[in-house]
């Protein structure tokens, strides 16, 4: 086994063994070009990690990307979808035109240390959480090996990289896709962080967003409440009918909020209050339902607090449509490229991890996993990829960066996305979706096969985004 020192971290290439398994030509080669990469990507994910810039507002994480892409030789074109912070990379001509995702946007309020206990970095500032500082730059690298073959001639084609932010809060992906961005695009690949390493064969939770405001009538708390009219009130009626509605809703069902201003001092009855709330199901189909029940909730607390109510849409998300061919194609170089190896120092940074957030302590997941039975209601997030997922067929990969059992979105995962724990489940992420993609570009087939599955399971639904009209919310409120 080889062994590689970067920037202080002991980094272990592809075994011996995976590298004998892998007796396509241009599979090597790219597996080679992330290798090469190494220490560009790493520095690249490491400086994404230290600004830990939130939605809409990645102006260094993007440029970092943009740029790397532009010394490679790609054409950029920045500030696409009306996102200045959004861009589309590519190099080629023609068909196919395989996309990659890349997204870089952090979580507020999860700032860390690459420590095994919780430490911030910056004290309320934000974090990779996600670890999305390693995203864009696996699906980035492996867009570099793709477009080294095609200069060198080995085949024909397209490779384009989307630089995708504000997947956490405002889910970007939608105004790129409104501007057409995606249109022409064949195949795209994708995959995320995660806490064990498998071909994603599995669908997401469809969502919206919105904000309820509540407006009433200020007056003194104390002398003269009888001519207030309290949003608070109104407010509390609204989150007291959701807690009511839960036990009426299915298990897939998920409502949240977030109370947002709910009055600013003691002594005035409040005149104004705001709520953004969330709903969630395994189908858009079953989340609509709710969510315009929810919305009649407000209608009702405005009535009962004799206050006047205003509900905007912000956005929403698909759930994800499946592609099994695809996700077959990518289980067969997981097994190729073999399993990520780890020293007894990472192991030890996990377990650490494991204890500090009571988690089972069992270390780090080295399996390839098996192409498991698509769920037909699975558990978990949300994501903008499901949209995309509905305009062009999406293969999808999860890759260890992460111990087992450490809460998402939680300072665990920004501490091992910052060291060799999540900078080598970056480099895999790459070797694999590159490998993938050879496959998609040699094999005008494989193409076709995954095309037909997409159009089979999309059926005669027509996709429509869930998004206002207007420009994406830049401006909004955050805090």
């Amino acid at each position: 086994m080889r062994i590689i020192t970067v920037l202080g971290f002991l980094l272990l290439a592809v075994p011996v063994t995976a590298q004998e398994a892998i007796e396509n030509p241009n599979k090597k080669a790219v597996v080679a070009s992330v290798e090469n990469q190494s220490n560009s990507l790493i520095e690249l994910s490491d400086e994404i990690w230290s600004h830990a810039e939130i939605a809409f507002k990645e102006d260094h994480s993007s440029e970092a990307l943009a740029s790397y892409a532009e010394s490679r030789g790609f054409r950029v074109t920045r500030g696409v979808g009306e996102i200045p912070t959004a861009f589309v990379a590519e190099y080629g001509s023609g068909e196919p035109v395989i996309g990659i995702l890349g997204e870089f946007d952090a979580l507020p309020g999860l700032s860390q240390k690459a420590v095994p206990y919780k430490s911030p970095l910056v004290e309320g500032a934000g974090g990779h959480g996600c670890g999305h500082n390693l995203f864009g730059v696996a699906s980035l690298g492996a867009a570099v090996s793709i477009k080294e073959l095609i200069e060198k001639g080995e085949f024909e084609g397209t490779i384009r990289f989307y630089g995708t932010p504000a997947e956490e809060k405002f889910f970007g992906k939608l105004w790129m896709i409104r501007a057409g961005l995606f249109d022409d695009v064949d195949v795209v690949m994708d995959w995320h962080p995660g806490a064990e390493t498998k071909a994603n064969v599995q669908s997401s939770l469809a969502l919206v967003d919105f904000l309820v405001e509540f407006e009433g009538q200020a007056a003194h708390a104390s002398s003269d409440p009888w001519n207030g009219r309290s949003a608070s009130d109104a407010l509390e009626l609204y989150t007291d009918g959701i807690n009511m509605y839960r036990e009426h809703i299915k298990p897939t069902v998920r409502i949240h909020y977030h109370i947002q201003d709910a009055g600013k001092v003691v002594n005035v009855v409040p005149d104004y209050a705001k709520i953004w709330t969330r709903v969630r199901d395994t189908r858009r189909e079953g989340m609509e339902k709710v969510w315009k029940q929810v919305e009649r909730i407000a209608e009702g607390a405005s009535i009962m607090a004799n206050v006047d109510y205003k509900i905007t849409l912000i956005s929403g998300i698909h759930e994800i449509l499946v592609n099994r061919t695809g996700g077959a194609a990518l289980q067969k170089n997981l097994e190729a490229l073999g399993t990520i190896t780890y020293t007894e120092e990472e192991e030890n940074f996990a377990r650490k991890i494991q204890e500090a957030t009571n988690s089972e302590v069992v270390g780090l997941d080295m399996e390839i996993n098996p192409l498991e039975e698509t769920e037909e209601h699975p558990s978990g997030g949300s994501t903008d990829v499901g949209d995309v997922s509905f305009v062009a067929p999406t293969i999808r990969l999860s890759a260890t960066v992460a111990p087992k059992g450490t809460p998402w979105h939680s300072w665990a995962v920004v501490a091992t996305s910052g060291m060799s724990i999540g900078h080598k489940g970056m480099q895999y992420a790459a070797k694999a979706l590159a490998m993938t993609m050879v496959d998609l570009f040699e094999q005008p087939e494989l193409v076709e096969e995954v095309k037909a599955e997409f159009r089979e399971r999309k059926g005669d639904y027509v996709y429509e985004g869930m998004v206002p009209p207007g420009p994406p919310p830049l401006d909004f409120d955050q805090d």
